[in-house]
């Protein structure tokens, strides 16, 4: 029986990753086991991997400068005085805490396209309020993926435009004719899914106390809170970082128009400027980096064409039974994401191979943009190679007390893609 590479490398992946190796050697070892098993040279596939690094580039340049950025809020004070203000309005109460990041996380994807740029700045300042609440970081980490993950799925704004623009746009093309606009009138049931598995992480998985090591020095949240000259420079940079990137369509040249505000009217004085680099890389840069690797991985995976074996050896067992069919999308839309490690990018390659089928079978319209859409987000929370994971992770791991792959990639993995494989199952058996 010949071994499919793509299985073979995204399990491969799976097992570093949850054996605590480092999550970019993961990414290049499972690579280079694809390459092998597709038949490839290992220069062919270091070749290819390199070029699909490139794809990510953008965003990777992105999210260092927002870095940057985030950096600067540091530097004036700006970051703490935020997290003061929040301190002081939660108070005691976690569930408020819990309440405003999933909101603020929501306005990241819709209405303040910034993604996760917003978590360096706002989440190391907050760890030690965390801490003296005793406040579980995993369901933290539910709270943020699930803010920057169910908000595409279900809002028509911002991303959710773009990734319910992909759906439409790839399963017109499949025969299955539907417009933007339907979209999202279908796939708020998968939002409200994941809705319940936020509900489940907050009052029921992770609702006791955790204990984490408390700093000597704690901020104090009586203080009366004074925003300096620098300070408003600052947030008025990062303002104009938001408004050029709307304008004008590019990130990385809103964020380096914040800088040039920041460092042009010395929010930061320009002895400091290398220092901030440096900052910001190191905030962001690993998450840039691995963005990078993704990418790479990505298109070694696609150049190996065991996505189309794989799904050819499975059609013909599941083409005359819903329930099989319903499970292998969802399982083979599980399996690239994973390794992909972008719901994004697997809209394509599953509307291309499984719209035709769904019609076979004669699923409805409704049902089949509810489990294309959720077949393209599993594994998106979850994946050790997503940004709806790196991210989370790198705000809450600022102190070092909290596990990429056991404090955040598990329990998203579990809560979302759960409610969303159910809900995929209640949509086929109901909406038909």
């Amino acid at each position: 029986m010949e071994l499919n590479p793509v299985l073979i490398s995204v399990i491969l992946l799976c097992v570093l990753c949850a054996l605590r190796i480092n999550v970019l050697l993961s990414l290049m070892i499972s690579t280079v086991v694809a390459g092998v098993f597709a038949g490839l040279s290992i220069t062919k596939t270091m070749d290819l991997f390199i070029k699909g690094m490139g794809q990510n580039s953008e965003t990777a340049l992105s999210y260092i400068l927002l870095g940057v950025i985030a950096a600067a809020m540091t530097h004036t004070g700006l970051a703490n005085n935020l997290s003061i203000k929040i301190s002081k309005l939660i108070k005691n109460n976690k569930y408020l805490l819990i309440g405003i990041l999933v909101l603020i996380s929501i306005l990241s994807q819709n209405l303040i396209p910034v993604h996760i740029a917003f978590i360096p700045i706002l989440i190391p300042p907050l760890l030690d309020l965390m801490n003296k609440l005793k406040l579980d970081r995993r369901v933290v980490s539910c709270a943020l993926a699930f803010g920057l993950k169910a908000p595409y799925i279900a809002i028509p704004a911002g991303f959710g435009l773009i990734f319910q623009g992909l759906i439409a746009t790839n399963l017109t093309q499949n025969q299955v004719l539907v417009s933007k606009s339907d979209i999202w009138h279908y796939s708020w049931f998968l939002g409200f899914a994941m809705f319940i598995a936020l509900l489940v992480a907050i009052f029921i998985t992770y609702r006791k106390p955790r204990t984490y090591k408390l700093k000597e020095v704690e901020k104090n949240i009586d203080e009366k809170i004074k925003f300096t000259k620098k300070q408003y420079i600052t947030l008025f940079g990062a303002f104009i970082a938001l408004v050029i990137q709307l304008l004008s369509g590019s990130l990385p040249l809103g964020a380096l128009c914040g800088l040039i505000i920041i460092f042009g009217f010395r929010a930061v004085s320009h002895k400091k400027m290398d220092i901030l680099m440096n900052e910001g890389v190191a905030l962001m840069g690993y998450i840039a980096f691995v963005m990078l690797v993704c990418a790479g991985y990505a298109l070694v995976l696609k150049e190996t064409q065991g996505i189309d074996s794989l799904v050819s050896s499975i059609l013909p067992l599941v083409e005359n039974s819903r329930f099989l069919a319903t499970s292998t999308i969802l399982l083979v839309g599980l399996i690239i994401t994973i390794g992909i490690g972008s719901s994004f990018g697997t809209i394509p390659i599953l509307c291309v191979l499984f719209a035709p089928l769904c019609l076979k079978l004669g699923f409805s319209t409704p049902s089949i943009i509810i489990l294309l859409c959720a077949s393209a987000a599993l594994g998106d929370a979850g994946s050790p190679a997503s940004d709806t994971t790196l991210g989370p992770s790198a705000g809450l791991n600022a102190d070092n007390q909290h596990d990429h792959i056991k404090d955040t990639c598990i329990p998203t993995f579990l809560h979302y893609n759960t409610a969303l494989i159910i809900a995929s199952f209640i949509a086929v058996y109901f909406l038909n």
